[in-house]
């Protein structure tokens, strides 16, 4: 019988990594250990990243074809080596966080199933004030990596011309990120507006591949999150695993490495050999902070251009010059509210109504499960999908009552009335309120 525990001394403590055997990652037959291992083969690097950072706990303790769910608040059955901070969210609830500052409380973590690590940004001494400015690029579902690559190389010329240094690295996933360290001076409301400027600026100088917009039916190309910079707001740190069947890799690279980067080469099986050759490409982030006195001032002047504040997440409450929180397509009263799926008490717009000819085809566990129920469509509409933008597929990654789900929308107003497909039963059906 495989042994149900393994101590690792790291750090000159004694860690316990349960089920050490456990798979992980099915499709390579990585497991638990493997991954507590890949963490301290990086750990200066993922320390510089989340250290002395509250962070959000994402367990997936049966792996990662299993249910994630997240976790604020620490485990109250933790070692007294074990560092938390109280955090207070927009809603006025409280948590206490766990903050890691060596190899042991990493290791500890990843015992946890945290395959990935989604600290604040900011440090556990100033709560109240950022030292990091993160830009999340996220390709509309179509777009070419090339053009998320090209719209980074825009996002560094930005922050260059502002006198902010900026820091690449490929999400793991389907985007790009670029970090900013910053001098904490600033609250994460101007962090945001700040990078609600450097998102029209982006948008301005590459309008064919970048956008500023919220609202996915305005969006096309590579959209520049700003509101990554939100309070409350987490992302996947340098170094992160990410969840998906090969264990890639969040992960940071210099400028010279942008162009025509693979995110698929970055995985938990060849990133430890990288960083043992050339280091961490991002060792230098502290020691410069940036000011974000130009991008205030980039602003600032968007205000006297009449451009109203973007649209906040929805759990946050209105903000003063804030443009209006309802949809385009919903602004007017005219519309109808789109017939839900068969055996559905509500439709791909809820009880709102819109202009815009919506079905839907999937609300999934996971993104894979529906993407398949996507190709699924696809298939059966054969006529209907060359007729579609990739604008024209919203993908949503929704929150249940502590994991997230996926939903998959189509916007029809690109096929002739006469042969739009219907609301039909959707090709995954699950229930995360269940």
């Amino acid at each position: 019988m495989a042994a149900r525990q393994e101590i690792l001394d790291v750090a000159g403590r004694e860690v316990t990594v349960t089920n050490p055997g456990k798979v992980f990652f099915p499709a390579s037959g990585t497991t638990k250990l493997d991954l507590v291992r890949y963490y301290l083969s990086v750990a200066g690097g993922a320390l510089q990243a989340v250290g002395d950072r509250p962070m959000a706990l994402k367990r997936y303790v049966n792996g990662v074809e299993g249910d994630a769910f997240y976790q604020k608040r620490a485990p109250q059955n933790r070692p007294p080596w074990i560092d938390t901070v109280e955090l207070r969210f927009p809603s006025g609830r409280t948590a206490h966080e766990i903050v890691l500052t060596d190899a042991a409380q990493l290791a500890w973590v990843v015992n946890l199933g945290c395959v990935d690590l989604h600290p604040h940004p900011v440090r556990s001494g100033d709560l109240d004030h950022p030292d990091e400015l993160r830009v999340d690029l996220d390709p509309v579902p179509g777009v070419p990596w090339d053009d998320v690559l090209a719209v980074a190389l825009v996002v560094r010329d930005v922050l260059a011309d502002v006198g902010l240094t900026g820091w690449p690295k490929t999400s793991g996933s389907r985007g790009f990120h670029v970090y900013c360290r910053i001098a904490p001076r600033w609250t994460f409301t101007d962090v945001r507006r700040a990078a609600v400027a450097l998102a029209r600026e982006v948008e301005r100088r590459a309008p064919d591949l970048a956008t500023s917009k919220w609202w996915k039916e305005e969006r096309h190309g590579v959209f520049v999150d700003y509101n990554q910079n939100a309070k409350d707001r987490t992302t996947a740190a340098a170094y992160s695993v990410r969840p998906t069947p090969d264990g890639r890799v969040s992960t940071p690279l210099r400028w010279d490495e942008v162009p025509g980067c693979d995110p698929a080469a970055y995985t938990m099986g060849t990133v430890p050999a990288r960083y043992a050759e050339i280091g961490d490409p991002w060792a230098g982030i502290d020691d410069a902070p940036g000011s974000l006195d130009a991008l205030l001032a980039l602003a600032e002047h968007d205000t006297e251009a009449g451009l109203a504040d973007a649209p906040w997440p929805p759990h946050f409450t209105k903000q003063s010059g804030e443009d209006t929180r309802v949809r385009p397509s919903a602004r007017r009263r005219a519309g109808t509210v789109p017939e839900p799926a068969p055996g559905k008490a509500s439709g791909p717009t809820g009880r709102r109504r819109t202009t815009v000819p919506l079905i839907e085809i999937a609300r999934a566990r996971t993104r894979d499960e529906a993407m398949a129920g996507l190709e699924r469509w696809k298939a059966r509409h054969p006529a209907v999908w060359p007729l579609l933008a990739p604008s024209d597929v919203l993908v949503d990654s929704m929150r249940g009552r502590s994991s997230t789900w996926t939903r998959i929308r189509i916007n029809l107003s690109g096929v002739p009335e006469a042969e739009r497909p219907g609301q039909e039963e959707l090709e995954v059906d699950f229930d995360p309120w269940q």
